[in-house]
């Protein structure tokens, strides 16, 4: 049998995966002020977020800011200009070890023949590769030297091939050859517009042991190999003229088969002209001060800078989750370490995650929130407000009667005479076991009973008229006001199913709003504050609803347009006093229909503190003066207490 051991959680527990939930709870500020889910994601994606086990996953500003900072210690550590000067030195030191040799044996001839050697570090190779060695060992050694160049000069052509490049035998050089030249044969067969699919598969089945990258594709095999030759390009660019010109005629040197060297210069011409965006020429700053490195080390630094700036042309360009999800974490992990690693395959996970939840999908190549992701932003709106209010401030309410209706409220009695028979299973046996102990059969007595809570069914409607004029943008109250009403809409649906919520936005005029365009609604960048159009339209959608009717008005602003008789809307500031009476006239027509407006102003200026007071006294609608911070507060406290009410009295 499998067993389990519990612990009490401790803060140090680990193994909670970041997940779609945790995501969506960090989207929703984003997606309510921003109105787009799209850009919402690619915020995220740029600034990080903290998964459930408070682990840090950096965000791609961070990311790239140490791909920069890597990139700068390579130009900054290393000087690779001058990678002849060590094989220079390599070879001084073996014809030392010769020299000491012939001076033993007093050897005038060959003696003046190493002093007659060329200056320059190629024909110095060339002359000492027809020389007849005093000193064997001295012979043995330059052969050594000669053999580990030609593949370093090719290894650094074809990193990914060092393996296959090191053995430079007579016939390993060949099948080489063969190699690039079906290469070739190939690159110009693609560039001629010809089915290239079968020339790939024959390549592969006769070189595949040379790539040890296994590549799935001419075009990725294509692709790697440009950037290997493209980063010895950059190598030459990064030099002075002469130091090119001895480099190239060590190569030539080393390189002596012409054949060879003619398929080198033939395919790097032909990948040039097929990935001219390689920047084939760039040279690189390097400042290191450090002994210059070796033509492989130099190479490896070229194509380790030549990787960091794929790495960041990916993540720079990254708009969504799914982009990132193309990056080989294994390199970027050598490149960047394991944590950035972590950090990129979590950022490539989000879209993923919220799409497999069914919070959204894809519509004509953007995400869009599914009616799933819609609740969620409400249930997150709805939790981030509930959480910021004092935890006695919620449960001070009392319940006076028990309801009959179906609503269970999760709390539990004590059964008297005349309660609905709702019995608590679990509370009436736990009651039961304290009184008598432990063991079986339980037995229980009237005392042990206790029933649940059930609220009674009333019904309010409720219209949610919301400012979205340009001063509510400018004074930072917007997106407290459509959390508000997103907390608003997920508490109705969740908690009173069978109330109405209808949605007005306002500014310079008025219009109905559905749930599903909510996430998305900006401010009005029109200028006008047309309450009377807002109220308007809140009457005709309460004349078709029943129950208690109310509108909660959201606002920050004083009426300043109304509508006219035309349709067309008047705007003036500040406000004229036909707009005002316009204004008071929809109030009073509410008043008539009872209908109670409940108003909660921010950033209340003297005026609009006047106007607001006025519309209370006329209504008998309560006026609330709040700030953005304590908005929700007020709004969810006094729909509670309203609906506590409404209870009460109908019980």
């Amino acid at each position: 049998m499998r067993r389990s051991t519990y612990s009490r959680w401790d803060g140090t527990q680990v193994g909670f995966e970041y997940g779609a939930d945790d995501a969506f709870r960090d989207l929703t500020d984003e997606v309510l002020y921003h109105g787009d889910l799209n850009q919402a994601l690619q915020r995220l994606l740029q600034r990080g977020f903290r998964d459930r086990n408070g682990r840090h996953v950096a965000g791609l500003r961070e990311l790239l800011e140490q791909l920069r900072q890597r990139r700068q210690q390579l130009l900054d550590d290393h000087d690779v200009s001058s990678p002849h000067e060590q094989i220079a030195r390599r070879l001084e030191e073996v014809v030392d070890a010769e020299r000491a040799s012939l001076d033993e044996q007093r050897d005038v001839e060959r003696s003046l023949q190493l002093d007659l050697l060329p200056e320059d570090l190629a024909g110095r190779l060339r002359e000492l590769q027809s020389y007849d060695w005093a000193n064997p060992e001295a012979g043995r050694r330059f052969e050594q030297l000669v053999e580990e160049l030609r593949s370093e000069l090719l290894s650094s052509y074809f990193d990914r091939m060092r393996g296959a490049m090191s053995d430079v035998s007579a016939e390993a050089l060949q099948r080489t050859k063969d190699m690039m030249n079906d290469l070739n044969r190939m690159l110009e067969a693609r560039e001629a517009g010809r089915d290239t699919d079968r020339m790939f598969e024959e390549l592969m089945d006769r070189y595949g042991d040379m790539f040890p990258d296994n590549p799935s594709s001419l075009d990725e095999l294509l692709e790697s190999l440009a950037r290997q030759m493209a980063a010895m390009s950059q190598l030459l660019a990064s030099m002075t003229s002469e130091q090119r010109g001895e480099l190239q005629a060590l190569s030539d040197a080393l390189l002596e088969d012409m054949d060879l060297r003619w398929q080198m210069d033939r395919l790097g011409a032909n990948l040039r002209g097929a990935f001219p965006q390689m920047g084939w020429d760039r040279a690189r700053p390097f400042q290191g001060d450090d002994d210059p490195l070796a033509l492989g080390q130099a190479a490896s630094v070229m194509n380790r800078l030549g990787d960091l700036d794929r790495l960041e042309q990916l993540m720079a360009g990254a708009n969504n989750s799914a982009t990132l999800a193309e990056i080989d974490t294994e390199r970027a992990a050598e490149l960047l370490g394991a944590d950035s690693a972590h950090s990129l395959e979590q950022l490539a996970r989000v879209a993923r995650q919220l799409r497999d939840a069914g919070l959204v999908e894809h519509r004509e190549g953007r995400l869009e929130l599914t009616p799933r992701g819609l609740g969620a932003i409400g249930r997150n709106a709805l939790a981030d407000l509930f959480s910021r209010l004092v935890k006695d401030r919620m449960g001070r309410h009392g319940v006076d009667a028990v309801g009959a209706g179906h609503e269970r409220t999760y709390e539990t009695k004590g059964y008297e005479w005349g309660d609905p028979f709702n019995l608590s299973i679990e509370r009436t046996v736990r009651n039961a076991l304290g009184r008598a102990g432990a063991g079986t059969p339980v037995r229980l007595s009237p005392d042990d009973f206790e029933v649940e809570r059930t609220e009674t069914l009333t019904r309010t409607s409720t219209v949610l008229a919301l400012d979205l004029s340009l001063s509510m943008e400018f004074r930072g109250n917007f997106l407290a006001a459509k959390k508000v009403a997103m907390a608003m809409h997920a508490l109705i649906t969740s908690q009173y199913p069978t109330d109405y919520l209808g949605l007005v936005g306002f500014g310079e005029r008025a219009q109905e709003l559905s749930a599903s365009q909510l996430p998305e609604v900006s401010w009005d960048y029109s200028y006008g504050t047309n309450m009377h159009h807002a109220l308007l339209l809140a009457r005709q959608l309460l004349a078709r609803q029943r129950g208690t009717k109310q509108v909660v008005m959201i606002t920050d602003g004083e009426p300043t347009a109304h509508l006219l008789a035309s349709g067309d809307v008047f705007f003036n500031y500040p406000p004229v006093r036909e707009t005002i009476d316009q204004t008071v006239a929809e109030v009073m027509r509410a008043t008539r229909e009872h209908i109670t407006i409940n108003t909660f102003v921010l950033d209340a200026t003297p005026d609009l503190r006047r106007f607001v007071e006025r519309l209370s006294e006329i209504n008998r609608g309560r006026v609330f003066f709040t700030t953005p911070d304590t908005l929700g507060d007020y709004v969810l406290v006094d729909f509670l207490d309203q609906k506590r009410a409404h209870r009460r009295r109908s019980a």
